[in-house]
């Protein structure tokens, strides 16, 4: 049951995708209250699926939201590596399968559409608190407030200012100066394809990545039924990106197929399934010295966006906003104390993951070889060495934090 709202400093969140709903949800568990304001007119999620691991799922439970998010996701049978030629099996790991991965960490791994989890997650917001049209183009701090400036040449005052604005954040800028955001001479192109329209594709409802030299296919199913496949199809090109301000840029649908010339059938199918008109390119925030200037803090991808081989992007997106919450939400809590806190726990974690991602980008692209044969052996060892993303509590991780303290 949601408290009833105490005093407590104005709180405005910039962004009304994953990490600021699901921070305003958290907020509203402790009874606090936040103004949202987002850009667009309307609440849309940009991509195509997104897949929620136990470290997220745990929380969503916490929210009352995990029955309705299960309601519409689908649980992976396995996680399967494949060579993308030949398709053979590398290494396999049980998800679905005898409920291992539950038995493990004690939540599901969920396979939904973003809209979805948008729907899921603004449906549980205040209405009357989320603004939509509201896009900031200004911060002045003064006499210990932030004042924001829109667009449009409206504004709002807030004793905190949150920036959960994605990956392109007006909010890092203000915060570190410019936009850190760094290209990383890869590219993706993504799609959503009904399983009836992949018959070569073994194991449908697996997770499943497919590697070749200089280019890699994740997929897994979604939906309520499980019988639509999302996919991104990765590449190394272009090697510099003409408009670094925006993440999409043209393409052909013959360049997403040229990458893929004489792999496996299933990944061909698959990509030749979609009529590919953009590509997205993969950007990732050079690491941060800091996190907040003042009392405007950032969260998710504009304090730590990075490649998405791991699956975590928006899985720490939402490890933040409950994090932030609970040391905010303390009862007596002191504000800047409870910023500094936040930005301790959360570096280490985000950086270390930023960095996994990272170097998986290059162990899913190797060329045939010894290295390549380590790999193989190590992915076999998968659950072992990258269970601690999985396993992590976020709120029990801020909890401790208070008891550390006091």
């Amino acid at each position: 049951m949601t408290k009833a709202f105490r005093s407590h400093p104005r709180i405005a969140i910039i962004g009304a995708g994953i990490g600021g709903l699901t921070f305003s949800i958290a907020l509203q568990r402790h009874g606090v209250a936040a103004e949202v304001f987002e850009q667009a007119h309307e609440l849309t999620e940009i991509g195509a699926a997104v897949a929620l691991s136990a470290n997220v799922t745990r929380e969503l439970r916490r929210f009352w939201l995990l029955e309705q998010i299960v309601g519409v996701s689908t649980e992976p049978t396995e996680l399967i590596y494949r060579d993308g030629r030949t398709g053979e099996r590398i290494a396999a790991h049980p998800i679905r399968v005898g409920g291992a991965y539950w038995e493990r960490f004690g939540a599901p791994l969920c396979g939904l559409h973003r809209a979805e989890l948008q729907r899921v997650l603004g449906a549980a917001v205040d209405q009357a608190r989320l603004h939509l049209g509201c896009r900031v183009v200004r911060f002045d701090e003064r006499d210990g407030r932030i004042g924001l400036t829109f667009a449009d040449g409206g504004g709002a005052e807030a004793d905190l200012v949150v920036a959960a604005d994605g990956v392109r954040s007006i909010g890092r800028r203000y915060v570190a100066g410019d936009d850190r955001l760094v290209y990383s001479r890869t590219s993706g192109f993504r799609g959503i394809v009904p399983i009836s329209r992949l018959p070569s594709l073994p194991d449908p409802q697996a997770l499943q990545f497919w590697m070749g030299p200089s280019a890699h296919l994740l997929h897994y199913a979604i939906g309520a039924k499980g019988d639509q496949v999302n996919f991104l199809a990765v590449v190394e090109n272009p090697k510099a990106w003409a408009d670094p301000e925006r993440g999409l840029a043209p393409a052909a649908r013959e360049e997403a197929l040229s990458a893929f010339q004489g792999w496996a059938s299933p990944v061909t199918e698959m990509v030749a399934a979609v009529r590919h008109d953009v590509r997205w390119g993969l950007f990732l925030a050079s690491p941060l010295r800091r996190w907040r200037r003042g009392r405007v803090a950032l969260l998710g991808d504009a304090a730590h966006a990075m490649l998405p081989h791991h699956g975590q992007g928006a899985n720490v997106t939402i490890e933040d906003a409950v994090t932030l919450a609970e040391l905010i939400a303390e009862e007596g809590a002191d504000l800047d104390t409870a910023l500094d806190e936040y930005e301790r726990m959360r570096k280490p974690r985000t950086r270390k993951i930023q960095r996994a991602s990272w170097m998986g980008n290059r162990a899913l692209h190797l060329p045939d070889g010894q290295e390549l044969d380590r790999r193989n052996l190590g992915i076999a060892r998968f659950p072992d060495w990258f269970g601690w993303i999985h396993v992590h509590d976020a709120l029990e991780a801020a909890r401790s934090r208070h008891a550390h303290l006091a």
